[in-house]
């Protein structure tokens, strides 16, 4: 079935990471989850307000919830399919970061209501009558929720979405809710224990608990967050894999929504090489990461001395020096100026970000190891913050 919706309404469905196509991955889930979910929202609410059962109700209301969020997400992602502007000259793909965030708000003011009517229910019990019906849609609905859990998380994997990996996250609690609705059910058919305000106030903390979860997955890419270590290594290993690329660093990635993504990073290459060899290359790496995974990356050439023997194992020593003090520690940029008296060492060091040791008492370890190895030579280094992090 989900094959078949892609086919029948997403065109040139294989180009995830065009805008337009996005779009139309997001305006089908959106649409598929609005028309089930209106419709699991009646039969449920039917349902409930006949038998007299708050939680039952309230698993309608969620499914009401889950319906505004497919609207706000299709907003979303039509928003967020816009070129860009004058305005906005890195396109609108934050809109649908935005959605999600509107979403999460929706859910948690919905799982505070549904929390207090349950506990109005349990303070105020009333008999919850059972029928064939009841069974018969509770049933449905977890059958329904599992294909939709299916649905959103094939499409979210094949377009990379975290909106729509949460649609699918959030289908597989609602089948979790719902079979707990269905149990209390049961139990108060077959034992007379009637458990509905209880279950309905787990209901709503779980949609409030899930609420909570989805702020944070849609605050994190609007505040900055790193870029996965995955891209990370794809980007480096991309670079490393071209002839005369010595070494990659000061990597910087930025999110302007899914689809979107600008990074810039420094190259460095053989100093005596031509350097009009060496920048066509740099601009042919530029148009590949463009055309191949339309991504915007500007790269910085740095030319490394490669004909001075000494200078090369001294960089090779510091290199491997400086991991003593912590092993994801890494040089570049080094050149050596002599002088009468001592010879200045100048070279840049990676710092990551949650290395405890502040960047000037880094600064002057490093200078330690350096006078103890080679004690005519003083190393003048400036520390670099890591941005991102490395896959393991």
């Amino acid at each position: 079935m989900t094959e078949w919706l892609v086919r029948r309404f997403v065109r040139d469905a294989e180009s995830t990471q065009n805008p337009r196509v996005r779009g139309e991955y997001g305006t089908l889930a959106g649409t598929v989850g609005i028309i089930l979910n209106i419709v699991l929202c009646a039969a449920k609410a039917a349902i409930g307000l006949v038998a007299g059962s708050v939680s039952i109700v309230a698993d309608a209301v969620n499914n009401l919830s889950d319906a505004s969020s497919n609207v706000v997400s299709l907003l979303g992602f039509k928003l967020a399919s816009r070129p860009a502007d004058p305005e906005h000259p890195y396109g609108h793909g934050r809109f649908e970061y935005l959605s999600g965030l509107v979403v999460a708000v929706v859910v948690l003011a919905i799982g505070l209501e549904l929390v207090k009517s349950s506990v109005e229910k349990i303070i105020s019990p009333t008999p919850v009558e059972f029928s064939g019906a009841l069974v018969a849609v509770l049933v449905l609905s977890i059958a329904v929720k599992l294909w939709m859990a299916a649905f959103n998380r094939t499409l979210g994997e094949r377009i990379s979405s975290e909106a729509l990996q949460a649609t699918a996250v959030d289908s597989r609690n609602d089948c979790i809710s719902t079979g707990a609705v269905l149990a209390s059910s049961v139990v108060a058919h077959l034992s007379g224990l009637n458990l509905d305000g209880w279950v309905g106030a787990a209901v709503g903390v779980f949609i409030i608990w899930s609420g909570i979860g989805l702020v944070r997955d849609t605050v994190n890419p609007l505040l900055g967050q790193a870029p996965s270590p995955e891209l990370v290594e794809h980007i480096r290993s991309t670079i490393m894999s071209y002839p005369g690329v010595l070494g990659t660093h000061d990597l910087m990635v930025h999110d302007y929504g899914p689809g979107r993504q600008f990074a810039s990073a420094h190259v460095e290459m053989a100093a005596e090489a031509d350097p009009l060899e060496s920048h066509d290359l740099i601009d042919n790496i530029e148009q590949d990461f463009k055309d191949r995974d339309r991504m915007i990356v500007t790269l910085h050439y740095d030319p490394i001395v490669t004909d001075d023997p000494e200078v090369n194992d001294m960089r090779h020593w510091i290199d491997q020096a400086v991991k003593v003090i912590d092993p994801r520690l890494t040089i570049h940029d080094l050149r050596c100026v002599p002088g009468p008296t001592h010879t200045n060492v100048i070279f840049d060091c990676v710092r990551p970000h949650d290395l405890p040791m502040p960047a000037s008492q880094l600064a002057r370890r490093i200078d330690e190891i350096v006078r103890g190895h080679y004690p005519r030579c003083i190393a003048k280094v400036t520390i670099d913050e890591s941005y991102v992090s490395s896959a393991q």
